[in-house]
């Protein structure tokens, strides 16, 4: 009787193991991915959400339909904050001036500051721009803050199920310029 429960109970154990884990085939390679709570990826999905973010808003090409495009992709990740300096900067003409001078823009992140103690939780951006003009080269420095919601829900808009909130600017200061 021991010995059957014992098989019963290790035969259960290997069943639950399996389950958790499942191989994917990329590229002809096999790689194995095993299952995990939502709480434990956290802090890396919430990262990943404000770098997709800063990618889609801070880095820009010189083409009108791109830049709508990213833009759209971007404001699906924040609230009315990101969509106020979208507003402000193109009442300025930034985004006319970007495509008709063949403007390329670049953002690269340097690290994420991201306090998972409280909710909404509190971030800081740290990166670099590089800004590309046919004459010059243009690198500034990008420091941004906000807070990060969880939303509960996942979307195709928004994977990761987060929302930025009162989203600024902190410090966008150049610091080098180079002629090309």
């Amino acid at each position: 009787t021991c010995i059957c429960c014992y098989c019963i109970y290790y035969c259960l154990e290997r069943i639950s193991d399996a389950e958790e884990t499942i191989y994917v085939i990329a590229e002809g390679k096999i790689i194995e991915a095993t299952a995990a709570s939502r709480k434990d990826n956290i802090p890396v999905e919430a990262r990943d959400h404000i770098k997709v973010f800063h990618q889609y808003f801070l880095s820009l090409s010189p083409d009108e339909k791109a830049i709508d495009v990213n833009i759209r992709k971007a404001l699906y990740l924040a609230d009315e904050s990101a969509k106020r300096q979208y507003d402000a900067l193109k009442e300025k003409g930034f985004y006319a001036s970007v495509v008709s001078g063949n403007v390329s823009q670049k953002i690269t992140c340097d690290s994420i500051s991201l306090n998972m103690q409280t909710h909404p939780y509190f971030f800081r951006y740290y990166g670099k721009q590089q800004v590309i003009r046919s004459s010059a080269l243009v690198t500034r420095n990008m420091i941004t803050e906000g807070y990060l919601r969880n939303l509960g829900e996942r979307t195709d808009n928004n994977p990761h199920g987060f929302l930025i909130e009162k989203w600024i600017t902190i410090d966008n200061s150049i610091l080098s310029s180079s002629k090309r």
